[in-house]
C-alpha cells in the first residue's frame, strides 16, 4: 500500500471540494538551478492560488507520496542533488 500524506491545504481542499491543481515536481528537482527553480515553483502555486484553486506539487520525500508541498519541502527539493525522476 502506498503512504500518501496530503498536505493541510490540500487537505481542507479535498474535504470541501475545492478545485486542486497538481503539480509536477521535475521543474524543481530538476529543470532548473537554485533558487530559480524555488522562486518559479512558488510563483506557480500563488498564481494558481490567486484564481481559487489550491495547488498540489507532488513529489517522494522520505519514501512516502507527499500531495502539496509546504514552503520547506519546496526548498529542500529545490536544494537536493540526485534525486530520481
Amino acid at each position: 500500500m502506498i503512504d500518501i500524506h496530503y498536505s493541510p491545504e490540500v487537505a481542507d481542499a479535498r474535504a470541501s471540494g475545492a478545485a486542486i491543481v497538481a503539480l509536477e515536481s521535475t521543474i524543481i528537482t530538476h529543470g532548473m538551478p537554485h533558487p530559480q527553480n524555488v522562486q518559479v515553483a512558488a510563483q506557480v502555486e500563488d498564481d494558481i492560488r490567486a484564481t481559487g484553486a489550491v495547488p498540489a506539487t507532488i513529489a517522494v520525500l522520505e519514501g512516502r507520496l507527499q500531495i502539496g508541498l509546504s514552503p520547506a519541502q519546496l526548498d529542500g527539493l529545490g536544494r537536493a542533488s540526485g534525486g530520481a525522476k
